[in-house]
């Protein structure tokens, strides 16, 4: 029998998949994305990585406005497919999720059931994990809920940000898709309730879509507490604070950061900064110093502290609120 594999998916995260599976020589039917949108201030039409990289492999691609328009579910049904893939994708109706004899699968950044939701690899770099990984699933009616398939481990390094994060389970996700193909299609892969997964006494910790109010960071909270925040907002979105000399506000965006070494708890109120005005920029917390190493002020680049400071005057007037 020949199988026919339906992939879906939108952003870099999931070319890495796709790529690989083009590479084994998986017969991949169609790619499903999400249609271009307007971008930039000439609002050009935007397509997305997947189509990008579908369109120079020759793969058919189809960019429904709805999930559930009927000349695209009878599309679908006409590939004869009998494995759909989903990677950073939408969530389906269960009109396409159970089209294929041998259901739909999908790949989460995470070990499953933690980190359930929209942010897996921010989440576990702002709440200090030590270990991630990445899953695959059988989806459901519910989010995130499926019987596993597989999941790969991954240790998180102590300065991990979500950037370097994100590369990582990219890697690690694309091999374990292919893996969870050959497991299907032998019969060797049996999938497994995620309450099997739950180790006793472990707390569940969900993973909620980012927010701006996130991102603003509170200066009362420990230095150690806004680093990990820092490290699993960047590169992107990035967190930010105002500062303010009680006459001048501007918006200022943090991208990296580091421990000042041996920093005892001071009288200073959180938000106070120490400075050179050429090396080096510290923050006052609520317990702890923060040392800030790349930033952005509003209307300007992203750059080191040390290049900020050399066109930026008088910044110990300045507190950060």
């Amino acid at each position: 029998m020949k199988h026919r594999i339906i992939y879906m998916g939108t952003p870099e995260f999931a070319v890495a998949p796709l790529k690989k599976l083009k590479e084994e020589g998986f017969d991949i039917a169609a790619v499903v994305t999400v249609p271009d949108k307007p971008a930039g201030r000439g609002l050009k039409l935007n397509e997305s990585a997947v189509k990008k990289f579908a369109l120079e492999q020759g793969l058919e691609v189809l960019q429904p406005v709805s999930l559930k328009d009927e000349a695209f579910l009878a599309k679908l049904a006409s590939y004869g497919a009998d494995l759909f893939i989903v990677v950073a994708f939408r969530m389906l109706p269960k009109a396409v999720w159970s089209m294929p004899e041998m259901g739909t699968f999908n790949l989460h950044a995470s070990l499953l059931p933690q980190y359930r939701g929209a942010a897996p690899i921010n989440w576990a770099v702002i709440n200090g994990e030590k270990e991630s990984g990445v899953t695959t699933f059988l989806i459901d009616e519910q989010i995130d809920t499926g019987n596993i398939l597989l999941q790969k481990n991954c240790p998180l390094s102590k300065d991990e940000t979500v950037g370097t994060l994100y590369d990582k389970l990219m890697e690690l996700g694309a091999g374990l898709v292919v893996e969870t193909v050959r497991g299907l299609y032998s019969g060797s892969l049996q999938p497994e309730p995620q309450a099997l997964f739950i180790r006793e006494g472990t707390e569940i910790k969900p993973a909620p879509k980012i927010t701006k109010e996130l991102c603003h960071i509170c200066w009362e909270r420990s230095a150690e507490e806004i680093l990990r925040l820092v490290r699993g907002l960047s590169p992107y979105p990035g967190t930010f604070s105002h500062l303010s000399n009680g006459e001048k506000h501007t918006e200022f965006k943090i991208y990296g950061a580091e421990l000042e070494s041996g920093a005892a708890n001071t009288a200073e109120t959180p938000g106070t900064i120490i400075s050179d005005n050429k090396n080096y920029l510290k923050v006052h917390c609520g317990s702890g110093i923060l040392k800030l190493t790349e930033v952005q002020a509003a209307g300007k680049r992203r750059m080191a502290v040390r290049e900020f400071l050399a066109g930026f005057r008088e910044i110990n007037s300045y507190k950060f609120e």
